[in-house]
């Protein structure tokens, strides 16, 4: 396969923007830098490494990535995040897609890292995801947050990894979880969707159980109980922030 833009969005990830560049850009015609406002050397990492740099007001996951998607210019696109990484064999499997290929779009397997482990188990491992599309065949669904590329034709899957060093420290994943349950609660909202304060009581316990027990998070120690409790705790603040954009509406 020949002709692939690389398209990344990223702000403040100064920190692994490299890595993640250095992992495909021996694959890649072109590379293209999504930046919402970096206050570090995020853009200008991506620049020594020969990424164009666009800069672009957040207001949500779709519409950053459908605005980088746009600015590729090559035959196919290869979506990663900053603290996302290619494998060895990975960028070699995708250097090797036929041309010819009747596929529009390739799926790849997500390895997730959380708190400096691997998990293997609590829902997490067996995550595969569009990242690799023909250019003109699609674009990502109009929601803020969980947004997901949506393309016509025929999707395979590719057989080796791709890795994911979604957040080093507590720190670093609660300063995400407070922007991403405001904007999953403005999704919500958007979509007309109520607030149940007995619902989100009786969410709680099974959000937890689906992914300490019925995911065998159990199985990925620590890391898999902070993990389900966190993600669990995630659910609850998404819902009273629900709650409170709803409360803000009716005072008006």
């Amino acid at each position: 396969m020949k002709d692939i833009s690389l398209f990344i969005i990223a702000k403040n990830e100064a920190d692994k923007i490299r890595t993640c560049i250095e992992s495909a850009k021996s694959i890649c015609s072109e590379i293209i830098l999504c930046d919402s406002g970096s206050t570090d050397d995020t853009a200008k990492i991506a620049e020594e490494l020969g990424a164009k740099v666009f800069l672009h007001e957040f207001v949500g996951f779709a519409d950053q990535k459908n605005f980088a998607l746009a600015q590729c210019s090559g035959k196919w696109a290869l979506s990663l995040d900053a603290d996302e990484e290619l494998t060895k064999e990975l960028a070699e499997e995708i250097a090797s897609i036929p041309d010819d290929t009747d596929c529009n779009g390739f799926e790849i397997h997500r390895v997730n890292f959380f708190l400096g482990g691997r998990m293997n188990h609590s829902g997490l491992d067996n995550e595969y995801i569009l990242r690799l599309i023909r250019i003109g065949s699609g674009k990502y669904r109009d929601v803020l947050v969980h947004e997901g590329l949506e393309i016509s034709g025929k999707i395979s899957r590719l057989k080796n990894e791709m890795l994911h060093y979604s957040y080093a420290d507590l720190e670093n994943y609660f300063t995400k979880f407070n922007k991403y349950t405001s904007l999953a609660a403005q999704d919500l909202k958007t979509k007309g969707r109520k607030f149940s304060f007995l619902g989100t009581i009786l969410r709680l316990p099974f959000e937890f159980l689906k992914r300490y027990v019925l995911k065998l998070g159990f199985l990925d120690g620590i890391r898999g109980f902070i993990w389900a409790a966190c993600s669990t705790f995630y659910v609850f603040v998404k819902y009273i922030k629900l709650w409170d954009k709803l409360r803000d509406n009716n005072k008006k």
